[in-house]
């Protein structure tokens, strides 16, 4: 993705956006039900994945690296943040070749088996174009995961009816604390994926999700949000997609990069 001044001058506000954006991220201990997602996409993703190296897009605090690293001894991270580049080599303790970029400028003069880019692209300027540059990095056969927030969570449906916001699109407060940009719907995620050039293998929802993060994360561990719990919001979710916590694209090329 070649930049011209105006974009060069665009991605260096998003550096400084990001870091404005980066208290909502800050310490060294992701959320409770954050976690438990990681582990959830990748149980979804599991199926998918084809053999040969995995590039991640954006590490956060680590715990989806960490998983990666498991799975691929070629692991590669690109993320825009140092603390949490600093942070995800603490924790991981492997062999993974970390780039400090955006992705919107990433050029590692190399192509991946599989790109995974989970709860990031709500976040991106443009999100076809950072499609498309993924795109151009997948190897001939290779594969993209991409997983984002869901706007037609149950979660978000009570927000409604609530009166915080008129719409499950709308950006809430933390939204905005988060940086985000924009909430998805599978419809219009898969929408995306196909404008930058992306046929969708498989596509879905994960978790189902009757209550916000930070009640998730208030009552996990106790009486009320137990494993048994977890687990079968995770199973419902295979059945109703479109509540999922998070929804998710896998797809392919449709045309050569």
């Amino acid at each position: 993705m070649t930049t011209t001044t105006e974009q060069q001058t665009e991605l260096e506000a998003e550096y400084d956006r990001l870091k404005s954006a980066d208290a909502a991220y800050e310490g060294e201990k992701e959320a409770a039900f954050d976690v438990a997602m990681r582990t959830y996409m990748m149980r979804t993703f599991e199926a998918y994945w084809r053999a040969g190296s995995c590039l991640q897009v954006g590490c956060s605090h680590g715990d989806q690296t960490s998983l990666l690293s498991n799975r691929f001894t070629d692991l590669a991270v690109v993320e825009p943040m140092m603390p949490f580049i600093d942070y995800t080599k603490r924790k991981v303790g492997r062999d993974v070749a970390f780039h400090n970029a955006l992705i919107e400028e990433f050029d590692p003069g190399r192509t991946y088996d599989n790109v995974v880019m989970t709860h990031v692209l709500e976040h991106v300027i443009d999100p076809v174009a950072v499609l498309d540059k993924l795109r151009s990095l997948l190897s001939a056969n290779g594969r993209l995961f991409i997983a984002v927030p869901n706007g037609g969570a149950p979660s978000r449906m009570i927000a409604v009816k609530m009166g915080l916001i008129k719409h499950r699109t709308d950006l809430t407060t933390a939204d905005h604390e988060a940086g985000h940009r924009r909430v998805y719907m599978l419809d219009t995620l898969i929408a995306d994926a196909r404008s930058a050039g992306i046929e969708e293998v498989a596509a879905g929802g994960i978790f189902y999700k009757p209550l916000a993060n930070f009640q998730f994360n208030a009552l996990m561990g106790g009486p009320l949000i137990t494993d048994d719990f977890m687990e079968a919001c995770y199973q419902l979710g295979k059945e109703w997609p479109h509540y999922g916590a998070s929804i998710y694209v896998i797809g392919e090329t449709s045309d050569p990069p």
